[in-house]
């Protein structure tokens, strides 16, 4: 009888054991394209909200000691339907207490209607762009650390009107992100006094481009606007355009910042390509960012890097300040510490946080990618940088002057 007692008691503590071991975890889930047209684009952007996690914990995790963990799901940035099951399998499954992500626009919009709203999960995209992520009903759930593709279409149109560019063609891939970044740039390049002779949209993952090429080519206009991936039609756009020998001088957007584009078509053939994409502001808090990624082996000029840094630990900040992994009320927590007034916190000091917290102190985070004053759409501002292909890879040239 003494054995069975001495047993039973054994079992209860280990199994209260394993429940705390299971309740020691707070758990946000990352959704990017892992596959498809950023699949290149995708792992530093997943670096940079991992050196986020990575830090929580190693200055003493949060909420008393738990710790944070990220499970990821593939989006395919272009599959709605991958993008609401790994969102479902995020919210429903893994349980998790906020997403950084979704990355592609497209992607965002399908994992929060059909899954993150739904259950009342936070969200903070670090890379999704169009216009279309501020019209969301999302009950003030999704939110985004890069600014609206409404700023950068403005920014690229300045730009190429700024080096006497004034008439292009554009072809855009046919989703959120390229219809609503084409309609920006448009507007405002035509506004600026320029003019966009043809403009197209073209399906993604297709192996021919050619009969939407020899319509742009047909107005012998040299300057062709390319606003799409990388990794799939974009690549295949400008490659199909450089065989044609239809163009000279090739302009593309923050999709088509990669050096995948440039070892797949050739470093010589791109040489002087234009593009915009969304960068980091001179404050204190991305130069700490830029030191910590480098020692941590992370680069930290990589594309939207830096704002999945931010949103994951502004993500974790709120976490910490709801004091709960509860879901319901994050998203004023994130809201809480993302705004001034309040002390500010940089980019890794998560150990000052947590004490002005724990002290009842409001805090403001300054982060890797800028400040981030959430508007009433959970869109923030933020600066835009000129890239040319030099020496065969994107290379800033600084910002693009407002």
């Amino acid at each position: 009888m003494m054995k069975k007692r001495v047993l039973a008691t054994a079992v209860a503590a280990t199994t209260l054991a394993l429940s705390g071991m299971a309740q020691a975890e707070v758990k946000v889930g990352f959704l990017g394209g892992f596959t498809g047209g950023i699949e290149s684009l995708t792992p530093p952007i997943f670096d940079g909200a991992q050196l986020a996690v990575s830090q929580v914990n190693e200055q003493g995790g949060l909420l008393g000691g738990q710790e944070l963990v990220m499970p990821t799901g593939d989006t395919t940035c272009s599959d709605a339907s991958a993008a609401s099951n790994a969102a479902d399998r995020m919210v429903n499954t893994e349980q998790v207490t906020a997403i950084v992500g979704a990355l592609c626009t497209g992607a965002t919009i399908a994992a929060a209607n059909n899954a993150a709203v739904p259950g009342g999960v936070t969200m903070v995209s670090p890379a999704s762009t169009a216009p279309a992520v501020t019209d969301l009903d999302d009950n003030d759930l999704v939110f985004r650390t890069v600014p609206s593709d409404a700023f950068q279409g403005e920014m690229l149109a300045k730009l190429l009107i700024s080096k006497d560019i004034e008439e292009v063609v554009v072809t855009y891939v046919n989703n959120d992100y390229g219809r609503g970044l084409s309609e920006a740039f448009s507007a405002a390049f035509e506004a600026a006094g320029g003019t966009v002779v043809e403009n197209l949209a073209h399906e993604d993952n297709r192996a021919d481009y050619r009969s939407e090429l020899g319509i742009l080519s047909s107005t012998g206009v040299p300057n062709l606007v390319v606003l799409a991936y990388a990794d799939t039609s974009g690549q295949t756009v400008v490659r199909q355009a450089y065989e044609s020998g239809m163009f000279t001088q090739y302009i593309g957007a923050d999709g088509m910042v990669g050096d995948s584009l440039v070892e797949a078509i050739g470093a010589d053939v791109l040489d002087g390509m234009i593009a915009t994409r969304p960068g980091s502001p001179e404050l204190p808090g991305t130069e700490m960012f830029q030191a910590q990624a480098e020692e941590a082996g992370i680069d930290p000029s990589a594309v939207f890097a830096a704002q999945a840094y931010d949103a994951a630990f502004l993500v974790a900040l709120a976490i910490e300040q709801h004091g709960s992994a509860e879901r319901e009320g994050l998203n004023e927590a994130l809201r809480s510490v993302a705004s001034a007034p309040g002390e500010v916190v940089l980019p890794g000091e998560w150990e000052k946080a947590v004490e002005l917290i724990a002290a009842g102190t409001e805090i403001n985070y300054e982060g890797a990618s800028g400040t981030h004053e959430f508007d009433a759409n959970g869109d923030v501002p933020g600066v835009v940088l000129e890239m040319v292909i030099e020496d065969g890879t994107f290379t800033s040239q600084g910002y693009v002057d407002l």
